[in-house]
């Protein structure tokens, strides 16, 4: 984990030299941050994992049950950079305890939901408090420790994500169906989000507010002819993936019919395969930019392919989802280094932000539309969809990519 948010933040560190917030690191605090990334990750990636018995409770269609997942994305798109501007003028702290608040009651109105409006009512909370929480808390690791500590700590925060993309799926999965039903993985949530807002509360130090982006800032990045052949990649890599990703459970017990075990243990593996995927993404980002932001969506495509064409077999289908895992993994770390760290490396925050909007935008356009293949045509259709999209986001890395803009 530590090697791979050290190769990140990297080029941060031989950027504009900036001095020492702290004199000495508020290392609770960071582990708190690190609690919420892991929260926040996991609630969003939770209705995928007990998408079958979500559908089958409140009597609709797994392609309507997985616009969960975009009522999420669009919530979160939106409130990213409204966050962003709105609470300028707040603590930091306080903006932390409140999207927290939020995040505990998405979790428990979700699994009280008796009905589709409101699961979704409940996801579009979790999509405000995720889009406001990545808002403040990627900015505030310079602010809570030295900078010859700030790969650390970003290493720590970073590892909430890994650890959730690794043990959210197959624990979700497992626990969805056991006796306690779907509800019982967002009331398990909900306790964690608990037990982490007190962390918050006891760790996180006064952090009053510093220079924030405008909407003018932003608009002034996106005109940037780099981001935006990075967001067309975003678009197109995250909209693939997604509009698979909330059917591969269902997909597994349709094609090669595995049973519940099974299954959790293909999903375990996938995560596991996308943790080495971030290490081997950070290390491919110090030798070639470009390498890490097209080789990831050339490596999905060939997996979606594989599944669509050899899914029922069930080995083909394991090899598959742990190469996907794998590539997946190495996504983010890809994405950002160019979009974040290179292309404006002066602009870091305005590029995170629409970074951030742009995925969880891709994030739902890819589950409505995966959503209307599943039910419309057939599931194995989406995987012809995530190979054209993300054979489209290499090419285009290939062709305008960051070659050219570094």
């Amino acid at each position: 984990m530590t090697g791979s948010a050290t190769g990140f933040m990297g080029a941060v560190l031989h950027g504009p030299d900036k001095p020492d917030q702290r004199s000495r690191p508020a290392w609770g605090a960071v582990i708190s941050l690190a609690l919420g990334t892991f929260g926040l990750v996991a609630a969003e990636c939770l209705p995928a994992s007990v998408l079958t018995p979500l559908a089958d409770s409140l009597g609709v269609s797994p392609g309507e049950a997985g616009q969960t997942m975009t009522a999420t994305a669009i919530a979160a798109a939106i409130s990213a950079p409204t966050m962003a501007i709105i609470t300028k003028r707040l603590d930091r702290r306080t903006v932390l305890w409140a999207m927290m608040l939020l995040q505990i009651l998405s979790n428990l109105l979700m699994a009280a939901g008796s009905s589709l409006p409101v699961c979704l009512a409940a996801r579009v909370l979790l999509g405000i408090a995720l889009g406001g929480f990545w808002s403040v808390s990627a900015s505030l690791a310079i602010r809570l420790v030295p900078n010859h500590l700030l790969p650390r700590a970003m290493s720590i925060i970073l590892a909430g994500v890994s650890v959730a993309l690794v043990c959210a799926p197959p624990i979700g999965f497992y626990v969805g169906h056991s006796s306690w039903g779907w509800r019982a993985p967002f009331m398990l949530t909900a306790v964690l989000n608990a037990v982490t807002l007190l962390v918050l509360l006891l760790t996180v130090p006064t952090l009053p507010p510093v220079e924030m982006a405008g909407f003018r800032s932003l608009l002034d990045v996106a005109k940037n002819p780099t981001i935006k052949v990075a967001l067309l990649v975003v678009l197109l890599v995250a909209s693939g993936h997604f509009a698979s990703f909330s059917y591969i459970r269902t997909f597994l017990e349709t094609n090669p019919e595995l049973d519940t075990k099974w299954i959790s243990i293909l999903l375990l593996v996938s995560g596991i395969s996308g943790f080495f995927g971030s290490l081997a993404g950070a290390f491919l980002a110090k030798h070639s930019l470009e390498a890490v932001a097209a080789l990831p969506s050339l490596l999905i495509a060939i997996a979606a392919i594989s599944l669509q064409k050899f899914g029922a077999s069930t080995f083909a289908s394991a090899i598959a989802i742990s190469v996907w895992g794998f590539a997946f993994g190495a996504v983010p770390v890809g994405l950002q280094t160019w979009i974040v760290l290179r292309a404006v490396p002066e602009q870091a925050e305005s590029a995170g932000v629409l970074m951030t909007s742009t995925f969880q935008v891709a994030i739902a356009a890819g589950a409505i539309f995966g959503g209307l293949l599943v039910d419309h045509a057939d599931l194995t259709s989406v995987f012809v969809y995530t190979a054209i999209a993300t054979l489209l986001a290499a090419l285009t890395v290939f062709l305008f990519g960051p070659k050219r803009a570094t």
